[in-house]
């Protein structure tokens, strides 16, 4: 089959591979029907991502065909239509018993890697390194999905195109979660930094949660006028405003009732000090984190304010501002997403009309062009927000 395979910082390349095999009783072999470039997977690109492996599949967000199914499978059988989460859960240790799916403690073999990094491990993910399983992705011909019957969902009837579904992968429970964790109240006024796909479904989710008001925050036009053209959005341009002085200013002095950074580890910044010194630090290898807009919400969001990161990070990143965040009495919520338990509420919003995911796509491909779309969407070139590519 064909594959994009990494071969090193920038150098991503659609190789031929073996077709995957049932190789456990509780996989399931699809034929990728659809697949997306993230922006998490230009972390991996940009070399910021450790543990990588020349050879490694990747891609996280996919769906497809059952092609073939292992003995003890019970939901699905060949012919039938899924969405694969980027999540690998197990569904039966105490976490995915406690809907903490992302916190599995029995798919990622890798997993005593993130114990000395971070004092435990999650779960194992498709596409993204040997700290997280080593399992091939998505952006492939063929992927063969472990613990089936504890991931993907199926979709049911014909009605439904797989530009419309696809996202529940990954963006669309992403940027749910991500207002969740935010405590959005009705009426809230909910600042929200990156207006990339993440940040995209953010606004949405946060509108359909009852905000009063979404500030986005962003450098790039289209970016910007996407999000206006939802709610609508309000918009803070960062590369010509203050992003601090704006938002006091919009909320009478106050603050916002929640700050979400949905940018994460590749904080442009805008030539302030602290990212200025990120961004030195990352270019000598000192560091593998760019904390700018965390350090901007902490310093915005209002006192006894909510923050919320799906931003990916993975490092020690430092100059947390800790004092503002103990003092002005924050609450944050972080978490690599939990999709397993939204992929049946979502989808019923998009099977209801509430929202069509589809709306951010900005380029189509086929699979072979992957290398190049990779340059595209992290250049930021010819206004892509999102891509997708069918094998």
């Amino acid at each position: 089959m064909k594959a994009l395979t990494w071969h090193g910082t920038n150098d991503v390349r659609v190789d031929t591979h073996p077709d995957p095999v049932i190789e456990e009783p509780g996989d399931i072999v699809i034929k990728v029907t659809a697949t997306a470039i993230c922006g998490s997977d230009l972390h991996i690109f940009d070399g910021f991502v450790p543990q990588m492996k020349s050879g490694d599949i990747l891609g996280h967000e996919f769906m497809g065909e059952v092609v073939e199914t292992g003995a003890d499978v019970k939901k699905f059988r060949p012919g039938d239509r899924v969405v694969v989460p980027f999540v690998i859960a197990c569904g039966h240790c105490w976490f995915c018993q406690h809907q903490l799916w992302s916190a599995c403690d029995n798919t990622n073999p890798d997993g005593e890697k993130l114990d000395k990094l971070h004092g435990h491990h999650g779960a194992g993910l498709f596409g993204y390194s040997h700290l997280y399983g080593g399992y091939a992705g998505g952006q492939a011909e063929y992927v063969r999905v472990p613990h089936a019957d504890h991931g993907p969902v199926k979709i049911n009837g014909g009605g439904l195109r797989d530009e419309q579904v696809l996202f529940l992968s990954d963006i669309f429970p992403t940027g749910w979660m991500a207002a969740e964790n935010a405590n959005i109240q009705k009426g809230d006024t909910v600042a929200i930094w990156g207006c990339g796909p993440v940040g995209q479904m953010t606004i949405r989710s946060a509108w359909m949660m009852g905000a009063g008001r979404v500030i986005a925050i962003d450098r790039l036009p289209e970016r910007l006028s996407l999000a206006e053209s939802m709610g609508p959005a309000e918009v803070i341009n960062f590369a010509e405003q203050d992003v601090y002085d704006s938002l006091q200013e919009m909320t009478d002095g106050r603050g916002p009732d929640s700050c979400i950074d949905a940018v994460g580890l590749e904080a442009h910044g805008t030539g302030s000090f602290d990212s200025i010194v990120d961004k030195a630090k990352a270019a000598m290898m000192l560091t593998t984190d760019r904390v700018h807009v965390f350090r901007q919400a902490i310093h915005c969001v209002r006192k006894g304010g909510n923050i919320s990161v799906p931003g990916v990070y993975v490092g020690w990143p430092d100059k947390i501002p800790l004092g503002a965040f103990v003092g002005k009495g924050l609450t944050i919520k972080t978490g690599q997403t939990h999709v397993q338990r939204y992929l049946a509420p979502l989808l019923k919003k998009i099977e209801d009309g509430e929202i069509d995911p589809s709306f951010i796509i900005t380029h189509r491909a086929k699979l072979e062009d992957a290398p190049e779309m990779y340059k595209t969407f992290r250049d930021k070139h010819d206004g892509c927000i999102k891509v997708v590519m069918t094998p």
